[in-house]
């Protein structure tokens, strides 16, 4: 079960994704991932290139930066999940807000639960399948999140942030229900090389 605490969450969520990342075979930073037009290496690069821009923004946080993904993927990944862990394992930040002017005024730890931690959890599956690891995921935060997503998928499809959606057959788990929503095939496997 998924913890609800946004610190806890974060840190069970990265520690997946972390194993995911360390699991890399080399030569897998470039195998192509479920994402179209992405590999193995672009999934860490997104992950780690557009939160600290979205803080900074929001709420004046400027996080450490480390490698780029593209130099080192699992450095860069490293150093970027234990500056957020840091960021709300700090007292201090329960008090912060974020601004946005999509989304309003959330208080800083909610935003990054809510948008980061969740966009870390989905892309897990992209990593894993890109190459060839366990990639299931947490079935009950699965159902959770598409049974949240699903009553507003005209605003979520307008934002542009997913594809459209992969039907899949009425038996699905939670899991393939999740990924065809945000528009991936969960059947997808990576080529055979």
């Amino acid at each position: 079960m998924i913890p609800t605490d946004p610190a806890e969450r974060h840190r069970e969520v990265a520690a997946t994704f972390t194993a995911r990342v360390d699991g890399v075979a080399p030569g897998g930073w470039d195998a192509p991932s479920p994402v179209e037009g992405w590999t193995a290496r672009d999934v860490v690069g997104h992950l780690v290139g557009w939160l600290p821009a979205f803080l900074q923004r929001g709420s004046g946080v400027v996080l450490p930066s480390g490698p780029s993904a593209a130099d080192d993927p699992a450095a860069a990944w490293h150093t970027h999940a234990d500056a957020v862990q840091a960021l709300l394992d700090d007292p201090a930040t329960a008090q912060r807000m974020l601004s946005n002017r999509h989304i309003g005024d959330l208080p800083l730890p909610q935003a990054i639960d809510r948008f980061y931690t969740v966009d870390v959890f989905m892309h897990t599956w992209d990593l894993a399948s890109a190459t060839r690891q366990d990639s299931r995921l947490d079935l009950d935060f699965c159902a959770q999140l598409v049974d949240g997503m699903e009553p507003m998928e005209e605003i979520i499809r307008g934002s542009g942030q997913y594809g459209p959606r992969v039907p899949v057959p009425d038996d699905a788990d939670a899991q393939a229900r999740l990924l065809g929503f945000i528009g991936r095939d969960p059947f997808w496997r990576p080529p055979v090389s």
